[in-house]
């Protein structure tokens, strides 16, 4: 009986562990993410001697809360995003990787992002190799669907109005400050266009968690995301 039970659990071991490199490489291809995760490495570790360095280590990544690692001292954004609910499922972890700050202001994490798809699938099939079976792997590839976040170049063309950014500022402002302190409050002064329009298309799409945020922007058309997005873009 002993035996047996040795067995169906060597069994389900092995089939647990099949059906993660199954999912993995309905991400992308995980040997590929290995050689793209170098340029992770110099921050983040996964495997079972990993530790956390300048960034936390990576292992259960998937599905886990945003600032979960208790060992390791998160920025305030990482930790006010946790506080609306983020959590890293597939669609948030590439998107993140995408680019960092678009998801999480304020965070800490000095990397520009991964602008190729394919790259971020492979990354993330590396990764899923850390993790335990995390509830939304799909069934095809990252790249053969579209990502929240992509926007059409006609509305990354849109050239804001400042006058009309400025007299639509006022809501942003009862919370943000036009001098760029934060005082808990991330700071928007000066963020480059591109980033505070993806930023603000991010919760309009649910992507970013805050729901306070995501009412705001989901009222707010394509021409006065633009239009705020230069006037505090121009702000010092």
């Amino acid at each position: 009986m002993k035996r047996l039970l040795c067995l169906v659990l060597t069994l389900f071991a092995l089939t647990g562990a099949a059906e993660a490199e199954q999912e993995a490489q309905q991400i992308g291809d995980a040997e590929r993410g290995r050689q793209v995760f170098v340029r992770c490495a110099a921050c983040h570790q996964v495997g079972p001697e990993a530790t956390d360095r300048i960034g936390p280590h990576l292992n259960g990544i998937f599905d886990r809360r945003a600032a979960a690692n208790a060992g390791f001292d998160y920025s305030p954004g990482i930790r006010r995003a946790a506080d609306d609910g983020l959590v890293w499922d597939l669609r948030r972890l590439e998107a993140y990787i995408e680019n960092p700050k678009a998801l999480v202001s304020g965070t800490r994490m000095n990397f520009s992002g991964l602008d190729d798809a394919q790259d971020r699938a492979d990354v993330l099939a590396y990764l899923r190799g850390f993790s335990d079976s995390p509830a939304d792997i799909p069934e095809a590839a990252p790249t053969a669907r579209p990502r929240e976040v992509d926007l059409t170049p006609e509305i990354l063309a849109i050239v804001g109005d400042r006058e009309y950014g400025e007299y639509l500022s006022s809501e942003c402002t009862t919370c943000h400050q036009r001098d760029g302190t934060s005082d808990g409050i991330p700071s928007i002064t000066g963020w480059p266009v591109e980033d505070f329009v993806v930023a603000m298309h991010a919760y309009r799409r649910q992507i970013r968690p805050h729901p306070v945020m995501q009412m705001m922007a989901g009222r707010l058309s394509d021409e006065e995301i633009a239009a705020l997005a230069t006037y505090f873009g121009g702000l010092e």
